[in-house]
């Protein structure tokens, strides 16, 4: 058995988190200690897998190899490798910046590290690990494809990971049987484009096939679907979180803009009037669906007219959950060699501080209407006097949470009926002790 300790280190979205959940599978089924994020890493090996999608999110990846660099230079650490997105887009450049990482990595070929660190490793034993949760057990997220052919004008995705690749279906089932074995009662359905699945193999949508037969799996509790796209919507989805109650009544889908000018501008392949139709059968034949979305400002081009559009539009679609952030430019993509970045960085903050004032608005009114109701809970944790869950309306780590008192005789990983007795602006309150 071997005793080397590598430390995984995950920066970037849950897509990434998949990545190295699998890595840290097939380390540790080839007899390697691992360990993920930890505070101070002290084994022998780490490896940074990154994010290169925004500017903030490189730079917090150039600032923790760089952090470990240092380590290796004093002692603290003998080998680093780097993985991930930044170093699929940007390996040349970063090989002849910063010499002291032992290997870089991409999105695809991270595999490949297990061999390069362990000669008795061969090529044909790199698929047949299975993922190490880094999550609670009893939820995980589940990718179902890795690229994205939308190419909308803003975004690097595409020039990161490529054309849209669906997994096969039934690899997908298969996890998620053994993710049930293994504890697994909540699934977070991951992908850059989740109503695209199936296309690139038959010219079909076959998301709503792949949640039906999931929903059909004995032990899968909740199944939650993130990251859809609002054009060509398949509208058999609807059906399918109608008819399985094991489907949550959530769908994240981001919309960037409402005006005809911006959308066509950020090439979205849809209009302001498709937009409305979309939110209105969403919610029209998933009574009670909670939406998840994201908003851009500063887009540009962006006028005054664009902005009040995208006001007025937040407040008529009254999302139970709302993000948004001011545009920056990304290398490559369609916007940054073709459009000048024209809204200076003051009226991009503005707009994005109104904006997010109206829907904290929103939000505090909506969740203060589940004052009252019983409701479905998981436990996640325990913290300080609480115990921490989610109801089916709220993903881990992004949405609002359900506090109740430690007092009660609660178990993670366990559903509760509660009923909520308070509400914040991003919590609620509640119980289980209610006649």
């Amino acid at each position: 058995m071997k005793k080397t300790t590598i430390d995984i280190i995950t920066l970037g979205c849950s897509k990434n988190l998949v990545d190295s959940e699998k890595l840290l599978g097939l380390f540790e089924a080839h007899g390697y200690r691992v360990t993920h994020d930890a505070e101070n890493p002290k084994g022998e090996i780490a490896v940074v897998n990154t994010c290169g999608f925004i500017e903030d999110a490189k730079q917090e990846s150039i600032d923790t190899i760089l952090e470990l660099v240092q380590a290796k230079e004093e002692g603290r650490l003998k080998k680093l490798y780097v993985m991930g997105c930044l170093s699929e887009r940007y390996l040349a450049d970063l090989e002849a910046e910063i010499p002291e990482v032992d290997g870089w990595y991409g999105k695809f070929n991270y595999k490949q590290l297990l061999v390069d660190i362990d000669k008795l490793v061969e090529q044909d034993q790199l698929e047949n690990a299975h993922r190490k949760l880094t999550t609670p057990k009893h939820y995980a997220y589940l990718k179902i494809s890795e690229g994205c052919d939308r190419h909308c004008a803003y975004c690097a995705i595409p020039l990161i990971t490529g054309r849209y690749q669906s997994r096969p279906m039934q690899e997908i089932l298969d996890e998620v049987r053994w993710l049930v074995s293994q504890g697994t009662k909540e699934f977070q359905v991951i992908a850059q484009e989740l109503t695209y699945y199936g296309v690139d193999i038959d010219g079909k949508q076959h998301i709503a096939e792949l949640i039906e037969q999931m929903a059909d799996i004995e032990g899968v509790e909740w199944i939650r679907l993130h990251y859809a796209y609002p054009a060509h919507f398949p509208w058999d989805l609807l059906r399918v979180m109608r008819e399985k109650k094991n489907v949550c009544n959530y769908l994240d889908i981001a919309l960037q803009h409402i005006s005809d000018h911006m959308l066509e501008r950020m090439q979205r392949h849809v209009t302001k009037e498709d937009t409305y139709e979309l939110i209105r059968r969403l919610r029209r034949e998933v009574p009670g669906i909670h939406i998840r979305t994201t908003l851009m400002v500063g887009f540009p081009g962006e006028t005054e007219e664009d902005f009040r559009e995208l006001v007025e539009f937040t407040k008529w679609a009254r999302f139970e959950r709302m993000g948004a952030f001011a545009y920056s430019e990304e290398d490559g993509t369609y916007s940054a060699q073709h459009y000048e970045d024209d809204v200076p960085q003051e009226v991009k903050q503005q707009r994005l501080d109104k904006l997010m004032r109206v829907q904290q608005n929103i939000s505090a009114e909506l969740e203060g209407q589940k004052v009252g109701q019983i409701l479905r809970v998981i436990i996640d944790r325990r913290e300080g006097d609480y115990w921490i869950g989610r109801t089916e309306y709220c993903s881990p780590e992004v949405d609002p949470e359900v506090l109740i008192s430690a007092d009660e005789d609660l178990k993670i990983g366990a559903f509760y009926d509660v009923r909520i007795t308070d509400a914040e602006e991003f919590d609620l309150y509640a119980t289980t002790r209610y006649e």
